[in-house]
Parts: structure tokens; C-alpha cells; sequence
């Protein structure tokens, strides 16, 4: 599948307009050959990180879609999503960014079955902060699941200042979130030094609790919403 996906092209899918209220949300999921490689899932038995990932993926659309539809809400909630992959030492966007569609991530995750090729975080970290960054609706955020370093192209430590310089001068904040799956979340000490929330998890179980935590605490800001 992924061979058939869009290259990126510069602001393809990402189009400014005036910023409204509502949540940009970019996901950069790890496709990498080492996503075959085994850790324990929920019932505590070895599974492919990748079948791990593609789950949690599903359990993100599944969250976000509940947040959207909450009926508490005082008026209909705006989401935009984008998924980004790797290719070829870059990025591609398996999904472009536009209004949420629980379907579309759902059905890219149960596809998705062939991890191959490099890590090259930073290119990735780049092309999903400048598409949420283009985004019309104002809180931008970035999410990472990788569970290796960078291997090609420039670390995300060298991306990520130039987002949040971007960020800034088009008057909008940038959340910034990285999932280490089954790697040590002390190897990313660099980006949680220039304020990004720098999470780790070995197992299924952590995985599904961290993103859970981003999720609610970060991402979508239920517990801010006005109590009624």
C-alpha cells in the first residue's frame, strides 16, 4: 500500500486560511523495517510491533471520534487529521490532512503489513508540523509512535526549532509528542529539552495507557472543557 501513496510536496493538503477554533492533529506512524520485530501484547503473548501499532491506531480514531460526537459538547467539535509514513528517506501522507474520518485511519491500520526501509524521524517531524502549522484550526499538535532513532536525514532535535519558529511567527502554539515503542525513551532527552512530551512504552498495555494520556491530557484538552 504504501508504494501507491503520494509523495509529499510542499503544502500538498495543507492550505492556511484564518485560524478558527479546533484541533490539527498530524500522526507520524513509525513504518520502518524494525516495526517487525516482536514485543508482548495486551494478553502478555510476542506480537509483531507493527500489529501492536496498527491496533493502538485504530484505538486513536476510536478516541478521537468519541471526543467529536461527545453530545456534552455546546457546539460540533473541528478535527482535522493527517497520517504520515515513511519513504525513501522522507515522508509521505498516507492520509492528507482534513476533517476527521475515523473510517480512513481505521481501514489504513488493518491494511498496513509491510514495515520496510529506514527511520528518518526528522524529515517526518517536518512535514507533519508544517501541515498542522498550514492548518486553519488553532491548536496544532504532532504525534510520534517510533520505536527506533533517526537513520536518515536530519534528527528531529534540527527540525524542531525550526517549527517552533515557524509556529511562532504565525501567532499559533505546536504540541509536539513522541511515543517510544520498545526503545528507551531517555534516546529522545534532546527533544524533551526543546519542549516536546517525550513518553516510553515496552509493551502493548504502556502503549495504549501513553497515548491514551496524550490523547486526553494534550491533544483534545477534555479537562479543560467548561463543565455543564
Amino acid at each position: 500500500m504504501l508504494g501507491a501513496l503520494a509523495a509529499l510536496a510542499p503544502g500538498a493538503a495543507c492550505r492556511a486560511t484564518t485560524q478558527e477554533d479546533g484541533v490539527a492533529l498530524a500522526i507520524v506512524y513509525d513504518t520502518s523495517g524494525s516495526m517487525k520485530e516482536s514485543v508482548l501484547d495486551s494478553a502478555g503473548k510476542a506480537a509483531p510491533k507493527y500489529v501492536i501499532a496498527n491496533r493502538a491506531l485504530m484505538g486513536i480514531a476510536d478516541r478521537i471520534q468519541a471526543f467529536a460526537t461527545n453530545p456534552a459538547a455546546a457546539s460540533p467539535r473541528k478535527i482535522q487529521t493527517a497520517l504520515f509514513v515513511f519513504s525513501n528517506g522522507g515522508a509521505r501522507a498516507a492520509l492528507p490532512l482534513g476533517p476527521f474520518e475515523a473510517a480512513a485511519l481505521r481501514n489504513w491500520a488493518r491494511s498496513f503489513a509491510n514495515p520496510n526501509g529506514s527511520t528518518p524521524l526528522g524529515n517526518a517531524l517536518q512535514a507533519a508540523g508544517r501541515c498542522v502549522l498550514d492548518s486553519p484550526l488553532a491548536r496544532k499538535h504532532v504525534l510520534v509512535i517510533t520505536d527506533g532513532l533517526n537513520t536518515a536525514g536530519p534528527p528531529p532535535a534540527a527540525v524542531m526549532p525550526k517549527l517552533k519558529q515557524q509556529a511562532e511567527q504565525k501567532q499559533a502554539s505546536l504540541g509536539i509528542y513522541f511515543v517510544a515503542f520498545d526503545v528507551a525513551a531517555q534516546q529522545f532527552e534532546p527533544l524533551k529539552k526543546l519542549g516536546a512530551t517525550v513518553v516510553g512504552a515496552a509493551d502493548e498495555k504502556q502503549l495504549n495507557s501513553q497515548l491514551e494520556f496524550i490523547l486526553q491530557r494534550k491533544v483534545l484538552l477534555e479537562e479543560e472543557e467548561p463543565k455543564k
